[in-house]
């Protein structure tokens, strides 16, 4: 391999660690969101119509779990091209 080829998968994986953490923190804000105005509203409009549309905490909590991991894997990935190389 070429003497920089490792840097790619770095730079990779550190963008899906980002954006995996990105995705994590905005499912755990938007959970937050959703528990306060269902607690706070008196009537379960929200909940049964789902109204307004917001994007499902779980799924982006699951979604950030995913690109951490995979960005975990390309960091490894560059420092073993990076120790053969």
């Amino acid at each position: 391999m070429l003497d920089v080829d490792w840097a790619l998968p770095m730079v990779v994986g550190g963008i899906f660690i980002l954006v995996g953490l990105v995705g994590i923190l905005w499912g755990k804000r938007e959970q937050e969101s959703y528990d306060y105005r269902m607690s706070s509203r008196p009537d379960l409009r929200e909940l049964m119509d789902r109204w307004p549309p917001r994007p499902e905490p779980g799924a982006l909590k699951i979604g950030g779990g995913i690109a951490v991991t995979i960005g975990v894997i390309m960091l490894l990935l560059g420092v073993v091209f990076l120790l053969r190389g």
